[in-house]
């Protein structure tokens, strides 16, 4: 029996009647023109009216969405006062973020001859690299190349990405598959043992590799395991969230200010160098879009960063993945990973009427379905109001033969099976999820920044994907920069004279905030989402 509702049913009947005919039908992929039309018609980040310019800070008259604007621009959790007299640990190098690309970064920091302290707000592991499902590129093929990857990336961006970090996100690809295989990463592989790869959003060869729909998981179980392994040189810090830098009286960072979840106590941890590798905002959910962001993801990171005056960038892109779940309810949001649509499932309306190309770039392809919802209105409407199209993934199976999904989507299969949906047989209902940060703190290729000693790694940078980022590249990016972090703080660790550690900048910050017009009422970074309800 279906677990969708009758009226959802008759819908499903005329996706199943057209399937024949689409089969043997190619879509075709729009032209530039027809995707800046769409983008700029019905891309969430093409609404001015819900963007905001950042009033004060070196960034100051930077765009970026309201809801980030009022966090960025919130009190700090401390005073200038703040005894930082007795830390309670010093360290060469902290790592603010238990991600992948936290987890990274201290193993080269450790590898480079660095004692490593890594703290994170939720548990170690609690991420979004843990929710990333489809795969992480790299061009190791023969009929591939860091240039033809560079070129894909570049496009996907709308070339406004900054090329060098382009350049080592390509260049750094191969060496870090082998790097994470060598680990213990079970990537999918042929019968003689080359990698299995597959297309994306957006690129022009086969260079996806996968651990079938949880190759965020795999890739996080071995890192984590890795550090774990590493106990001698890195120390983790679980429910230890970072509530603010630290400077010298020089400009250099000199540690973090951390906070017990569990206890709301506050302590110094003195280190010569940080590393902030704290992922995205999804959670505060820019436009009432719900989010396939963890619970944790609140952009303290940019938060942190720029109250010691570092630049900020690119914030006025937000990626909105174009299939998050729409049905049924209790998973609103949930990522539908594109390696679906990679293996031959088609966005259909309520019709059963393909309405796009299934490859385009990310935020094309969004907006595609937005337009059909919203736009045409020929997309299905929940019984609880929630707006979708169908993913029709018993196409798969039509293409590459039965038992396709299950091998390659086990996941998925179990994750809609606990509702009665059998998407073997029925087609996933879909909407446009919150997905990614494509902005944040401005990075050099070393993962350097404005800031002396502050490193930045991850979905917290701005530049790497310029306005869009392309399927595969945050799995790649959080550990080719991971990576770079780790090795450039070590270094950087080992040759540093520190000062004396103070939080002069905090009496700048509440002056500015006073000048501007005051404050808005926010104590940020505000670290969890608040969902209760207010009257």
């Amino acid at each position: 029996m279906s677990g969708y509702p009758p009226e959802m049913q008759e819908s499903i009947r005329m996706v199943e009647a057209t399937r024949a005919r689409r089969l043997k039908e190619t879509f075709p992929a729009m032209s530039l023109e027809e995707r800046e039309k769409i983008l700029n018609g019905f891309h969430p980040d093409y609404k001015g009216e819900t963007f905001q310019a950042i009033r004060v800070g070196v960034s100051k008259g930077q765009r970026m969405p309201v809801e980030l604007t009022r966090i960025v621009e919130g009190r700090p959790h401390i005073g200038p006062d703040f005894d930082l007299s007795a830390p309670v640990a010093e360290t060469d190098v902290l790592v603010i973020g238990g991600g992948g690309a936290g987890a990274s970064a201290a193993l080269l920091a450790q590898e480079h001859g660095a004692k490593v302290i890594l703290v994170t707000k939720l548990r170690f592991g609690d991420a979004n690299t843990m929710m990333a499902q489809g795969g992480i590129q790299a061009a190791d093929r023969p009929e591939d190349s860091p240039a033809i990857h560079y070129l894909d990336v570049i496009g996907g961006g709308h070339f406004t990405n900054v090329p060098e970090l382009v350049e080592a996100l390509v260049m750094d690809a191969p060496p870090v598959i082998k790097w994470l295989e060598d680990l213990g990463v079970m990537f999918d592989k042929e019968p003689d043992g080359t990698m299995v790869e597959a297309h994306g959003g957006g690129t022009s060869r086969k260079r996806m590799h996968s651990a079938r729909d949880y190759s965020g998981a795999e890739i996080m179980r071995t890192l984590r395991d890795e550090v774990r392994n590493r106990e001698e040189g890195i120390t983790v810090s679980e429910f230890s969230p970072a509530v603010e830098l630290v400077l010298d009286d020089e400009g250099q960072i000199a540690g973090a200010v951390i906070m017990n979840l569990e206890t709301g106590a506050y302590a110094f941890i003195k280190a010569k160098a940080v590393i902030l590798a704290t992922g995205g905002s999804g959670r505060l959910h820019y436009q009432g879009f719900p989010t396939t962001n963890h619970y944790g993801a609140t952009a303290d990171g940019v938060v942190l960063a720029y109250r010691v005056g570092a630049p900020l960038g690119y914030l006025e892109s937000m990626q909105y993945h174009p299939t998050g779940a729409a049905f049924p309810e209790q998973i609103v949001g949930l990522l539908v990973t594109e390696k679906v649509r990679g293996l031959g499932a088609q966005p259909v309306n309520r019709f059963g009427e393909q309405f796009v190309y299934p490859l385009e770039p990310r935020d094309v392809e969004a907006a595609a379905l937005i337009r059909e919802c919203k736009g045409r209105s020929n997309g299905i409407v929940t019984p609880t109001g929630q707006h979708g199209v169908w993913l029709d993934s018993p196409m798969i199976e039509l293409i590459h033969g039965p038992g396709t999904i299950q091998r390659a989507l086990p996941a998925m299969v179990r994750q809609f099976s606990r509702f009665g949906i059998d998407i073997t047989k029925e087609p996933m209902l879909v909407y446009p999820t919150l997905h990614y940060q494509n902005g944040g703190v401005r990075l050099k290729a070393d993962s350097s920044c404005d800031v002396p000693g502050l490193f930045i790694a991850g979905e917290v940078s701005g530049g790497v994907h310029g306005h869009n980022r392309l399927m595969g590249n945050s799995l790649l990016e959080i550990t080719v920069f991971g990576r770079r972090a780790g090795r450039s703080a070590a270094e950087y660790a080992h040759r540093v004279r520190p000062a004396r550690p103070t939080l002069a900048h905090l009496e700048k910050w509440n002056r500015e905030l006073e000048e501007a017009g005051g404050d808005t009422g926010v104590i940020s970074p505000i670290l969890l989402p608040d969902y209760t309800r207010h009257e």
